[in-house]
């Protein structure tokens, strides 16, 4: 069964080969990578994830043995999943199991249970299966676990990079314990660095890490021990190549010289990142705007998806306050499209630069969501018969269009009448704020309406002064 590992309970000799094995949880070699070298032995040597190691919180239960509850791991690349895995296959009461999803199948799932099932019905160990990626799994595979899991007789452990709730069937999310992992701090990090250099299983003392070299080992992992660990190793073979004590800045820049991007185009990172970009536009911080920008351009995100966010924030965070924004917004998509990559990247950092430091108005968004609340309130009559439809036969016995008045022929440009269906006269959806543009429609708009319903009359000396004000605006 490709993909298979196994490890029998203490006690009971070496580790035992369940078919076609590949490797397995055994005894580190010398050479291995210094991250796997440097794996904890036990929870105590566990840096990070505090918030999982309280006394009698799961994470503790499921690596003492005291609960067989199946848990679900979930966290980004380098956080600790596959080292909670080998603190729990270190158990000494327990068979352990462990299955890639890249590799294994329905076929190797059931007879992991079928081994399970017989072990405990002859009083043997209880068995831990562990699958790491178990977002790959399809929906079958993922079926396959469910009775076995239902009935303990397999107590799963599962490892995913991707939000469980998208990518894990919800019959069996529900039968385990989701536990989050976080990404690693820079403290805790910095200190699993010092730790690998010191220690016998790491570089033993061999070389020292100079601050500076550490603040960039620290920078480039982004929260990832296992990307830290296997920089300090290429920085500390450099420098020990050259005979060097020390690795200096200089030689951790040139043994590693780009940091990892975290970013799922399918997953969370994909739905973290756009959020934090649109927040950011709205909130006027043209900077960070362009570093989420920067970041999903470099990660191969479409550039016509984030020219669609774009275009919305133009309207949904902007409209009237800079009415430009909506055009140049469309006109970025469209260049987009005609342009492409890598051109095309210069078109957008332009138009969230407009959008960035354009003043800010909402009342477009609570302007449609007003007025589309009452009408799913069933709030609103029929359409005045002086507006409805005059152009078909028979139309003007039924009154409709008459007494219509056309706004031009106003010299005002504006007609007072009833616009608005019975029940909804009064009602304001639109309710400019005092930036940007958006300054002179605030100061426009109640006059507009008051004029529309008849507060001003014609010959209204008030009126007169605000209608000529209004006549001469429009004219410049």
């Amino acid at each position: 069964m490709d993909g298979l590992f196994e490890v029998q309970p203490s006690g009971g000799g070496d580790p035992a080969p369940a078919g076609g094995i590949t490797g397995g949880f055994g005894d580190v070699a010398a050479d291995a990578p210094l991250a796997v070298r440097m794996r904890p032995a036990g929870l105590d040597e566990l840096v990070g994830q505090e918030h999982l190691l309280a006394p009698g919180a799961p994470l503790r239960q499921l690596v003492g043995g005291a609960s067989p509850m199946s848990v679900i791991l979930w966290g980004p690349p380098g956080s600790g999943k596959t080292t909670i895995a080998h603190l729990v296959a270190g158990a000494t009461d327990r068979r352990f199991v462990a299955l890639s999803a890249l590799s294994a199948g329905v076929k190797d799932v059931r007879s992991v249970i079928d081994t399970a099932r017989k072990e405990r019905r002859r009083g043997g160990p209880p068995t831990v299966l562990f699958i790491d990626e178990v977002h790959r799994f399809s929906k079958t595979q993922q079926d396959s676990l469910l009775a076995a899991v239902e009935d303990r007789t397999v107590t799963l452990l599962a490892a995913t990079t991707e939000n469980p709730y998208f990518s894990v069937i919800s019959p069996l999310l529900s039968r385990c314990v989701l536990l989050t992992l976080q990404p690693l701090s820079d403290d805790a990090v910095r200190t699993l660095l010092r730790r690998a250099v010191a220690d016998p299983r790491g570089l033993d003392g061999v070389v020292t890490l100079a601050a500076a070299a550490e603040d960039h080992l620290v920078r480039l992992a982004g929260g990832d021990v296992r990307k830290a660990l296997t920089a300090l190793e290429a920085a500390a073979g450099a420098a020990t190549a050259q005979g060097m004590p020390e690795v200096d800045l200089s030689t951790a820049e040139k043994a590693v010289d780009v940091a990892a991007l975290r970013y799922d185009r399918a997953g969370d990172e994909h739905y973290d990142v756009v959020s934090a970009f649109i927040k950011s536009i709205r909130g006027s911080d043209v900077d960070a705007a362009l570093h989420y920008l920067a970041r999903m351009i470099v990660a191969g995100e479409d550039a016509r998806f984030i020219a669609r966010r774009i275009i919305v924030s133009a309207s949904e965070d902007i409209g009237m306050a800079d009415p430009t924004a909506l055009p140049i917004a469309t006109a970025a998509a469209h260049a987009v499209e005609y342009v492409g990559l890598p051109e095309a990247q210069i078109v957008l950092a332009q138009a969230v630069i407009h959008l960035a430091l354009a003043p800010k108005s909402n009342a477009v968004v609570v302007a449609i969501g007003a007025a589309m609340d009452d009408v799913r309130a069933g709030r609103g009559g029929a359409v005045p018969a002086h507006l409805r439809d005059s152009h078909y036969k028979g139309a003007s016995r039924l009154g409709h269009g008459q007494g219509y008045k056309y706004p031009h022929d106003d010299p005002r440009g504006v007609a007072s009448q009833r616009y608005a269906p019975e029940g909804l006269d009064d009602r304001e959806y639109y309710r400019p704020k005092g930036h940007g543009a958006e300054r002179a429609v605030a100061e426009r708009l109640p006059k507009l309406r008051r004029i529309v319903r008849g507060i001003v009359a014609a010959g209204d000396g008030a009126g007169a002064s605000e209608t000529d004000s209004m006549v001469e605006e429009r004219r410049r």
